[in-house]
């Protein structure tokens, strides 16, 4: 988020303190933003946003644009199933759930596809998601290596309208700034370029080429 604001001087941030209603339901937003959170703080949230879930989804039909990394996907699923025989509550706005294993953290690198754009990226999660349907269209990322909402699965993340969901951590902006861009233009900001652009996209190049290298060990 001080990516974007740095790139657009005046920009206005609204942090919705826990438990109220958040600010995106009554006001119009360029992008509400939603990170990771430890196992205990996504039962907190999911509790939390509980009662808005019919406007969430109502603001999600209408096109608001929403981010959210890390493992705050998993909050607009049906369910994350805890793996000791209890399991949170979520929205239920997509037909996805996750299935938890604290004994097995992944750790793994991410290349893939967002629309003609190349996307790089670092996954560290306990969890993965799972669906029934494999006609899922609702995907945010079209995997080329690494692991999508599960290992084996070619699909990542969550996308409806302006709603994109991605268990990609937070630097996904930072380490993609073809995508950050994109996002800036979507979001209608008066410029798309970005602090440091040349030296980020140095950076991107060269992630690029390490993880197009079939030797690069994507992780697991």
């Amino acid at each position: 988020m001080e990516l974007l604001t740095r790139a657009v001087p005046g920009a206005v941030v609204v942090e919705t303190p826990l438990r109220a209603r958040p600010a995106f339901l009554d006001r119009d937003v360029d992008l509400c933003y939603i990170g990771s959170s430890t196992e205990r703080g996504q039962a907190i949230a999911a509790s939390a946003l509980a009662p808005w879930r019919d406007e969430i989804s109502a603001r999600i039909d209408d096109g608001a644009r929403i981010l959210a990394t890390g493992n705050a996907p998993e909050l607009f699923g049906e369910y994350i199933d805890c793996g000791d025989g209890h399991r949170v509550e979520c929205l239920g706005l997509f037909g996805v759930h996750a299935k938890r294993d604290m004994l097995n953290r992944y750790n793994g690198l991410f290349l893939g596809k967002y629309d003609n754009i190349d996307i790089v990226g670092f996954k560290s999660q306990f969890s993965h998601m799972w669906t029934d349907s494999e006609d899922d269209d609702e995907a945010l990322f079209e995997v080329v290596r690494g692991a999508g909402r599960r290992p084996g699965d070619r699909r990542e993340g969550l996308r409806r309208n302006n709603f994109m969901a991605s268990y990609l951590l937070g630097p996904l902006l930072i380490v993609n700034p073809p995508f950050a861009k994109q996002l800036l233009r979507d979001m209608g900001a008066d410029t798309n370029e970005l602090p440091f652009e040349r030296a980020a996209m140095d950076a991107y190049d060269a992630r690029l080429r390490e993880f197009r290298d079939p030797k690069t060990g994507f992780g697991g």
